[in-house]
């Protein structure tokens, strides 16, 4: 089945009946919006505490002159599917906002390093004295922040690739950190692509596009938009100019050195390329002076990386943003001395081999645990990998807290979804950072997980 083709939402709801699939944070706003317009409202949902009907009552659409829709909602949903087919309008959420928001929109999407990127971008400008706001796939919903906006502001968007799957719109400025397999379970390969470029597929010349050389996909971006492009990288590219890159272990832009690149306080070869991206994105709005405090300051987002705490020498960090085995060797790669790793969750069906490999390499012992422990057991046990199902997280935590030794790393990097067991990546790293704390001998410890760049 091909993708659906994205529908532009009218200058108003007013009058119309419009009903609202999926109640998280994205359609809660879609509500408050379609309120404020004076739509009446038919609320679809799952759960039926939350909504007036549920997601397979076809007969929705005989009451609806359209449908918006959270990114959450699969579009093969058969109510959706039999929307496209009576032409019934649906719309995405992502393109009611860029169709009426007011003000400059910087969009940041790619498999991994979208959030610590746009993170930075906000935190670059609001140094600069730039009046920024955040959202999309973090922060507060962007349909509530419409009322607020005005020309003069900036917003700075994370979008994954399910929010762009009904946009006919793109930000003036868009950066796609990379592109690498995930989401496999929901989307081909194919499809997944697709919808990372239609960030950049709706600008025109007078917008800008943000690109890494050291990704090839992402790369292919240049060509699938009218923008003048940016490139930033470790990469050398033939013909390209780079933005911002490291030359003798120091980040520089345009040539000039910015900071150390040994001044990061965020760990790993990744993140330095997110901070290049960032400092790429931003550009001269904000000063080589502003950009190397900040990178200086930034000790990263939760969940990624995150130094929880020392208990009898052994470091504990949480990167329960790892939910791919790409992110998972991303981690190892940035984890200094030796590893135990607490890996499992719910698996994606993506690609796993180089990952295999690191594993034999870096870790002392894998502790498996969730839905897809079964999986990786057989998996490792194919390389000869030393590794234990132990069941829970909690259960995983306690085994590897009682052989662990001084010196080494337990790392929660999961490589597979939270959705087994957790409503997100968050509460797992949450429940990790706990299980933590709840040992009276946890010391703090600075974020010194990286062998260095």
């Amino acid at each position: 089945m091909t993708l659906p083709t994205p529908t532009i939402a009218p200058d108003s709801f007013s009058g119309q009946r419009i009903g609202v699939v999926g109640l998280g944070i994205e359609g809660r706003d879609a509500v408050a919006l379609l309120e404020r317009e004076g739509a009446d409202i038919l609320l679809v949902d799952q759960n039926r505490e939350r909504g007036e009907r549920a997601p397979d009552d076809l007969a929705v659409l005989d009451e609806v002159d359209g449908l918006i829709v959270s990114q959450g909602v699969h579009y093969r949903l058969p109510l959706l599917i039999e929307a496209q087919r009576q032409n019934v309008p649906v719309y995405g959420p992502t393109q009611i906002f860029l169709e009426r928001c007011p003000a400059n929109v910087i969009g940041i999407t790619g498999s991994a390093g979208k959030t610590t990127t746009t993170t930075l971008v906000a935190e670059l400008l609001r140094a600069a004295g730039v009046r920024t706001h955040v959202g999309g796939n973090i922060g507060r919903g962007l349909l509530a922040q419409l009322p607020e906006l005005d020309a003069a502001d900036t917003v700075v968007v994370e979008i994954s690739h399910s929010q762009l799957l009904r946009t006919t719109r793109s930000p003036q400025i868009a950066a796609i950190t990379n592109i690498t397999p995930n989401h496999l379970d929901q989307f081909s390969w194919d499809e997944y692509q697709q919808l990372k470029y239609r960030l950049v597929q709706f600008q025109d010349a007078d917008d800008r596009v943000v690109l890494p050389t050291d990704n090839e996909l992402a790369a292919v971006a240049a060509s699938r938009t009218a923008a003048s492009v940016t490139w930033f990288g470790l990469t050398p590219r033939t013909g390209v100019d780079l933005e911002t890159t490291v030359r003798d272990n120091q980040i520089a832009r345009q040539g000039r050195v910015v900071v150390e690149a040994s001044a990061l306080q965020i760990p790993g070869q990744h993140n330095l390329l997110n901070a290049l991206a960032a400092l790429a994105i931003v550009g001269d709005r904000v000063s080589d002076d502003v950009a190397a405090r900040v990178l200086r300051d930034f000790s990263g987002v939760p969940h990624r990386l995150e130094a929880v705490g020392a208990i009898d020498g052994v470091r504990y960090v949480n990167d329960s943003i790892g939910s791919t085995p790409e992110r998972t060797l991303a981690g190892l790669r940035a984890t200094r001395g030796p590893i135990i790793l607490l890996l499992g969750g719910r698996d994606k069906q993506l690609p796993l081999d180089p990952l295999l490999a690191e594993l034999e390499r870096r870790v002392r012992r894998v502790i498996l645990f969730g839905e897809s422990a079964p999986l990786w057991t057989a998996w490792l046990s194919e390389r000869g990998v030393d590794a234990v199902n132990a069941g829970s997280l909690e259960d995983a935590f306690e085994l590897a807290a009682n052989i662990a030794r001084p010196c080494e790393t337990v790392l929660l990097s999961p490589g597979g979804t939270s959705f087994d067991a957790y409503p997100n990546f968050e509460v797992r790293g949450e429940h990790f950072r706990q299980l933590v704390r709840d040992r009276s001998d946890v010391s703090e410890m600075g974020n010194e997980v990286a062998d260095g760049v």
